[in-house]
């Protein structure tokens, strides 16, 4: 059989590149095809080294070639790695940062309902465990549930005085400083506001705040990619950003969205990795057992598509959610196999914050605009 370049170039149109979400011809891996009767020959360039990306790429490009042109087709695949150009540091332009804070972590998540909330909470405790000085910004306008995570939904911060300028200072609660919209409403107020309205809010939080000396300062942004998020980014400069996704697909697809968000040109926040949340259950009675309620294993194998970090899972533990519930996060349950879990991925976490602030030069401000979307500026 005599194979054609268009058939193996439209078969190649459905592969992803990973970490670039889109096809093979339209990123431009694929450099050449040459087709000799039923051989083909595939040319790829592909921009990261890591093993299991090309090996993947070259599976993938046999295994398409055979299931959608001809099955006995003899394909060769030709792999060349080109590492993309750096930009120069002076052209990565640190946001206003706030004094005493050393690194912002943005946590997210492409839909609602996956646990961010639940998540952020216990890394929150788990690093002050591990001594490190930790602050929660609550950026949840419209469904704070941080205070009620920390037990202390009835609380109000106080005014102080520093530098000679009234400021808000956070709540506190098992070693970690908090702040929220939920400390300036009633329980069953809802908040009704437009997108500016939601932004000065959170300014007042951020800059107006006496945070004192912090290590990590956790955003635990809304779900999905909106008004806010583009806000925090363009009001601070963000370390990083941590995405909490479920294993199902269709939490999946948002979660994708939501790296690609951080990931534009325009925005460039570098995603620490991800997390997967509600990862198996495992019932008290049968401990050796697990139950992959919601799929198995679909963050840990976005992350690789992703080419991003993949940060470690939690289970569905009711005692999670009762702890949420009850204001005491369960990574403060000692000797349990949840604070266990969340040890390891939040020790996984400051490992790639040491790595990215080794590696990258401070993240850029952006500035939005209402015709041209995101872009850069100097702060």
């Amino acid at each position: 059989m005599k194979l054609e370049k268009s058939d193996i170039l439209k078969a190649l149109e459905t592969i992803t590149v990973a970490g670039e979400g889109k096809n093979m011809v339209e990123s431009g891996a694929v450099k050449n095809v040459i087709t000799f009767g039923d051989e083909v020959i595939v040319d790829l360039v592909l921009t990261t080294p890591a093993l299991h990306i090309r090996k993947r790429a070259e599976v993938d490009v046999m295994k398409v070639i055979h299931e959608k042109v001809y099955e006995k087709a003899k394909v060769k695949v030709n792999i060349k790695v080109e590492a993309p150009t750096a930009q120069p540091q002076n052209n990565e332009i640190k946001g206003k940062s706030i004094p005493g804070i050393t690194n912002i972590i943005a946590v997210a998540s492409g839909k609602g309902g996956v646990g961010k909330s639940t998540v952020t909470s216990n890394i929150a405790v788990t690093l002050a465990k591990m001594g490190f000085k930790v602050g929660v910004l609550d950026a949840d306008i419209y469904g704070p549930s941080v205070p009620i995570m920390f037990d202390v939904e009835r609380e109000r911060p106080l005014s102080v005085k520093e530098d000679g300028k009234s400021k808000m200072k956070p709540i506190e609660n098992y070693g970690v400083k908090i702040l929220s919209i939920g400390f300036f409403t009633q329980p069953n107020q809802a908040v009704v506001w437009r997108g500016p309205m939601a932004a000065k809010a959170l300014n007042q939080m951020i800059f107006d705040a006496a945070w004192g000396e912090l290590d990590f300062m956790l955003i635990d942004l809304p779900p999905g990619t909106g008004d806010i998020h583009l806000s925090i980014m363009q009001s601070l400069p963000i370390t990083g950003a941590v995405v909490v996704s479920t294993p199902q697909n269709v939490a999946l697809a948002d979660a994708r969205k939501g790296v690609a968000m951080f990931q534009q040109d325009s925005i460039n926040v570098p995603v620490l990795g991800i997390i997967e949340n509600m990862a198996y259950f495992t019932p008290e009675e049968l401990p050796n057992n697990k139950y992959y309620i919601f799929g198995k294993e679909g963050a840990k194998y976005l992350a690789e598509d992703l080419d991003v970090p993949f940060l470690g899972e939690i289970p569905l533990v009711q005692s999670i959610r009762e702890a949420g519930d009850a204001g005491r996060p369960a990574a403060l349950q000692t000797a349990t196999p949840t604070e266990k879990a969340f040890e390891e991925l939040t020790k996984n976490a400051v490992q790639e914050v040491v790595n990215r602030n080794d590696n990258l030069p401070p993240t850029e401000a952006i500035k939005i605009t209402t015709m041209a979307g995101c872009s850069a500026v100097k702060k």
